[in-house]
């Protein structure tokens, strides 16, 4: 749950079911858990295509969310852009666009979980 160096590969979310889940969810936005608390971290896509998502997810090497993607109640983002959970789980990190949106690669493994019960 502490692991704040390292979690996945670029790409290695493309060796998964992730786009394969995204593009059978029909546009509907899909809710990402923390996979220790089983808190909902992001939501996606909202505010843009299937496409887009999985494009620019494709491109950075992990899925990537936006701010309005985010549930805010249940992440933070460290001083130097690394992006946790509030229980601590190492998600990936803000690694702004050129037009200097925020853009959070995030490591599957870290948003593969459940809704806690």
């Amino acid at each position: 749950n502490f692991n704040r160096h390292f979690a996945e590969y670029s790409g290695s979310f493309l060796k998964t079911s992730f786009e394969d889940e995204v593009i059978a969810a029909k546009g509907q936005p899909i809710t990402f858990y923390d996979s220790v608390s089983g808190k909902p971290l992001f939501v996606a896509p909202i505010g843009r295509s299937v496409d887009e998502f999985l494009s620019e997810s494709e491109y950075h090497g992990w899925p990537s969310f936006r701010d309005q993607e985010v549930v805010w109640e249940n992440v933070r983002v460290l001083k130097d852009g690394e992006t946790v959970s509030i229980t601590g789980t190492h998600l990936g990190h803000n690694i702004p666009s050129k037009d200097r949106r925020n853009r959070y690669c995030i490591n599957l493994v870290s948003v593969a979980g459940n809704p806690a019960v």
